[in-house]
């Protein structure tokens, strides 16, 4: 697959295996009470045990204590941290080697100056993840199934390796891709049927559209 793709907010056994057959690089479980896409470090341990080797178990986590985060890490078994809240660089370092795992940072895009923020996660990130600012009243800080004008990162460079978030599916991956000139990217909303339910037909489809590009 010439575009790498993270698949996020998997909750069912069902979902994690089509992902995994599919392709997906990454498989990502979200740790955050207001989504609909929330697990326990528990729940999420029986869906992990189902990603082989070479797959990356990504834990998504906004704002969270050590405390949870030691948890999602020994129990989870994850092997990569996704921090989706405010996290400064000096946390984001922090969790990075507290717990000895690779972060992926997500920044919130609008426009062109939002960019701007990359540049302080180098060195104490591993990744950046650029997804589109949620609405003012907005519970969750992305699976908003919002995108931002994928043209502000065309011909963009980072010091990171980075992906393209926010409103993706099969249908406009490819204008997606073309336009910003990503290389990964990450899905949630866009390969389901409502909030937190995943539809395998849907991740096949998009892993294919990728596979494709």
């Amino acid at each position: 697959m010439s575009i790498e793709v993270k698949i996020c907010g998997l909750t069912d056994a069902a979902a994690v295996k089509a992902a995994v057959e599919g392709g997906a690089a990454m498989c990502g479980f979200v740790f955050f009470p207001a989504s609909p896409r929330n697990l326990t470090p528990k729940e999420a341990a029986e869906l992990t045990k189902g990603v082989p080797e070479g797959v990356i178990r990504v834990g998504l986590t906004v704002d969270a204590d050590d405390a949870l985060l030691a948890e999602i890490a020994s129990v989870a078994k994850v092997d990569m941290v996704q921090l989706h809240g405010a996290e400064t660089p000096a946390r984001t370092n922090e969790v990075r080697e507290r717990f000895g795992l690779p972060v992926i940072k997500v920044l919130a895009v609008q426009g062109p100056d939002d960019l701007a923020a990359a540049e302080a996660y180098q060195g104490v990130a591993d990744r950046l993840m650029f997804d589109a600012k949620p609405p003012e009243d907005a519970s969750r800080p992305g699976g908003n199934a919002r995108t931002f004008d994928w043209r502000v990162l065309k011909n963009q460079t980072f010091a990171l390796p980075w992906l393209l978030a926010g409103g993706l599916t099969a249908e406009n991956l490819a204008e997606a891709v073309k336009t910003s000139g990503a290389v990964a990217v990450d899905v949630s909303s866009g390969v389901e049927d409502a909030p937190g339910v995943k539809n395998v037909d849907k991740i096949r489809a998009f892993l294919a559209a990728a596979a494709a590009l």
